[in-house]
């Protein structure tokens, strides 16, 4: 695709939701301090709905204003899982169980950045996000946030949270990990 295809802005670094995803990963040492340092779980919460926000706002300005970059395609999903990941170990002292998912979201995203960069060197092109990947996503912030803002969630209903957490995870790297294969064949 060359520029006018791609829209004015593919090629660009400063676009309003590059911003914002720049945002969101300043705010993770923050929501980390809150949690850990101060235990202030509402205002943890908060920031990670104040980031989930920017998140939604970021993808609907890229679309709308045809703001879509090739950064921004990469640092979106970056600042997600950063998110995630650190939302998730603080919450593995509390909540041992936290660490299944946890793993599988550093095996799913390594699988996943390693495949996508072979793809990104072979054709040029950045894929977006699919429905699975987004359910996923969803599902893991409500398991992270109500552990946050539940300190004394029953046990039977914290593992039936993370376990239907980790199975739509498993159903996103299975799809997302078909498509990455398919795509590096088809490259061949």
């Amino acid at each position: 695709m060359n520029d006018i295809q791609q829209g004015k802005y593919y090629n660009k670094i400063i676009t309003i939701p590059n911003i914002l995803s720049f945002i969101r990963l300043a705010m993770i040492p923050l929501i980390i301090w809150l949690y850990i340092a101060k235990e202030e779980y509402i205002l943890t919460a908060g920031l990670i709905l104040l980031s989930g926000a920017t998140d939604v706002i970021d993808g609907f300005i890229a679309r709308r204003f045809n703001m879509i970059s090739a950064l921004g395609k990469a640092l979106d999903p970056v600042a997600d899982k950063l998110t995630q990941f650190a939302m998730m170990i603080c919450l593995v002292s509390r909540f041992p169980l936290m660490i299944l998912p946890l793993g599988l979201l550093v095996v799913k995203e390594l699988f996943n950045g390693i495949t996508g960069l072979m793809i990104i060197r072979q054709s040029g092109k950045v894929y977006s996000a699919l429905w699975h990947g987004k359910a996923a996503t969803v599902l893991l912030y409500i398991m992270l946030l109500t552990h946050i803002l539940w300190a004394s969630i029953p046990q039977a209903f914290s593992e039936v949270l993370i376990l239907g957490t980790i199975a739509m995870m498993i159903i996103s790297f299975i799809l997302y990990a078909t498509r990455n294969v398919a795509l590096l064949k088809v490259q061949q």
